[in-house]
């Protein structure tokens, strides 16, 4: 009981990090001009819908 109990805390913690993380990306690539976006596979929408956010360190 208490080995699930931790790994399912620690596999939602990676979870949330992921996200955090995919989100950090997507801000960082809408910095990019379309035709790279394009060159990518994605656009500018695609980014925006999954969600974009920067982060100042």
């Amino acid at each position: 009981m208490a080995n699930s109990f931790f790994r399912n805390a620690f596999n939602r913690v990676v979870e949330a990090r992921e996200r955090q993380v995919a989100r950090y990306v997507n801000g960082a690539l809408l910095n990019l001009d379309d035709e790279t976006l394009k060159g990518l596979g994605t656009s500018r929408e695609e980014l925006r819908r999954k969600g974009a956010t920067s982060y100042v360190f």
